[in-house]
């Protein structure tokens, strides 16, 4: 394969163990399907649950074409710039394919991460129904899915207990009294 920038050969390179192309001038990556996901859940399982689906929100990127080039099947990439994100990505419509620039997989994983600190108690309460509907319909496997669910009922749970220290409070004096044991 060819970098859809530079026109010249891809390098094989792991990352988590998922065997990615690399362009050895411009650093942009190409993960073919799937690979994105499998690599950001290696990276921080915290965000096993979190997909940075780019067609979930549509209405939270625009698409441009510019007449590029999937390095896999040939096949014309959009480019998106996906939210408030300052993440350019080109995504092949035929084989799934995505293309990130230098740096991109780092700026997936921080906007993903950011996400999580600052999501509301009511982002949270969604994201966890939204996730137990995905126990029974989701794509990946119960178990996977499973593992997305009791992940985003921790971090409802940190929400909540950060949400209100007075509860927080009692729970941690309760079980530090020993005739609580």
């Amino acid at each position: 394969m060819k970098c859809p920038k530079c026109d010249i050969i891809l390098n094989k390179k792991k990352i988590k163990g998922i065997e990615i192309s690399e362009c050895p001038k411009c650093e942009g990556i190409w993960f073919n399907k799937d690979e994105l996901r499998q690599i950001k859940d290696k990276t921080d399982s915290d965000l096993n649950w979190m997909d940075f689906d780019i067609w979930k929100h549509p209405e939270k990127f625009k698409a441009i074409s510019e007449n590029n080039v999937c390095p896999s099947c040939k096949s014309e990439m959009l480019i998106l710039d996906y939210d408030k994100t300052n993440i350019e990505i080109e995504y092949c419509t035929n084989c799934s394919g995505i293309w990130i620039g230098k740096n991109g997989l780092k700026k997936i994983i921080n906007a993903l991460e950011n996400e999580i600190i600052t999501k509301s108690m009511d982002g949270y309460v969604k994201a966890t129904i939204e996730e137990a509907k995905d126990l029974l319909t989701g794509p990946e496997s119960f178990i996977s899915e499973w593992k997305d669910f009791t992940t985003i009922l921790r971090f409802l749970q940190y929400r909540f207990l950060s949400d209100h220290p007075t509860i927080q409070s009692a729970i941690v004096k309760f079980q530090d009294n020993p005739l609580n044991r």
